[in-house]
């Protein structure tokens, strides 16, 4: 499966429980990037963050055949990173995403905000 391909999956995974503010921050350019992608996504609670780190991991494996290498942060479920080799998938609870801001530290990565559904 290609990771135009995974990218799609992941982007029906978050929207089919209603995740918001989707940013691709695309690093293949970048020689020292630690993968080709992030995808960054945000839930309204912590609760709504383990729903969609579960449907991503779900809508994957049903639609693709893909299992993530590993994900953590669970536990308080204000910041999930699910791995998938290639792309990274970050979801947060919108005050960590502030604080962690992922996306300003690779601002020389080409960075695309896909628009919400609602």
């Amino acid at each position: 499966m290609t990771t135009q391909s995974i990218e799609e999956l992941i982007i029906e995974g978050i929207r089919d429980r209603k995740g918001h503010n989707i940013t691709i921050v695309d690093m293949s350019a970048i020689e020292a990037a630690p993968v080709e992608k992030f995808i960054i996504a945000e839930g309204t609670s912590t609760m709504q963050v383990g729903a969609l780190a579960d449907s991503v991991r779900d809508y994957l494996l049903r639609n693709g055949g893909i299992k993530p290498f590993n994900y953590d942060g669970y536990g308080a479920s204000e910041w999930i990173v699910v791995d998938y080799g290639n792309i990274m998938v970050h979801i947060f609870v919108p005050e960590t995403r502030s604080r962690y801001c992922l996306e300003e530290l690779w601002s020389d990565a080409v960075i695309t905000d896909i628009p919400d559904l609602d």
